[in-house]
């Protein structure tokens, strides 16, 4: 099974130079705790409620601070025309619970999460990969 199978293709992105209070608004209305940054469709980074609360609030930044000031820049990402297995496998090793999904020309055409995986698959597999992504720390940690 590939990536393209499982994965979410209706994705709310924001833009760089949107303010984090507006990324905020964006994941309320869509009950999301991450949200794809692109410019066009391209993606330059992820940003997540957490890292609005840990790179912004707690770092004293107001709800006017640019997306592009606390956002991931160091994107993981996967192609839409990868093995599932592979991916999976992937997603535990680097502590992940979703991954933005972009066509082979780079152009981001979905996101994969766990919750895709699990509602595709019943053998275990997104079990065995939350298992390895909830380990503490890893590289994704934002505080020591």
């Amino acid at each position: 099974m590939r990536v393209a199978d499982v994965m979410t293709r209706s994705v709310f992105i924001v833009n760089p130079d949107e303010t984090i209070q507006e990324a905020a608004m964006a994941m309320a209305g869509i009950d999301a705790g991450i949200l794809p940054v692109a410019n066009d469709d391209r993606l330059v980074g992820m940003i997540t409620d957490r890292d609005i609360a840990v790179r912004g609030v707690a770092e004293g930044k107001g709800p006017d601070t640019k997306v592009h000031d606390v956002m991931t820049k160091d994107i993981k990402y996967c192609f839409d025309d990868q093995d599932i297995e592979d991916v999976i496998h992937n997603m535990g090793d680097i502590q992940v619970r979703r991954l933005p999904v972009v066509s082979r020309d780079k152009r981001l055409v979905g996101i994969l999460s766990l919750g895709d995986i699990a509602s595709s698959a019943s053998d275990g597999k997104a079990g065995a990969a939350l298992g390895k992504i909830s380990r503490p720390g890893g590289e994704h940690t934002q505080t020591s």
